[in-house]
């Protein structure tokens, strides 16, 4: 009896508990602040086109502005029109 009210228990608990969502960075911007919040976590906000925007909005905070590093950057073109690879290979 004891080991199916632990049964019982131990399902109930899985079943309340979520998953927790990963976080993704906003390809768009190329800058993101980094806020710290209490207890520790970390909290990442990818809204932001220049440095100037990122530093106005850190000021008060625990936060730094960084470079996004899944921020697509503009590809240069060739007079062709062909795109040129960005890295050699």
């Amino acid at each position: 009896m004891r080991m199916l009210r632990w049964l019982i228990l131990s399902s109930a608990m899985i079943l309340v508990i979520t998953s927790a969502t990963a976080q993704t960075f906003d390809p768009r911007s190329p800058v993101c602040l980094q806020k710290w919040e209490w207890g520790g976590s970390t909290y990442f906000e990818c809204a932001y086109t220049t440095w100037d925007q990122c530093r106005v909005a850190a000021i008060g905070l625990a936060a730094m502005c960084l470079e996004n590093p899944y921020w697509r950057r503009p590809q240069p073109r060739l007079s062709g029109g062909r795109l040129r690879p960005s890295a050699p290979y």
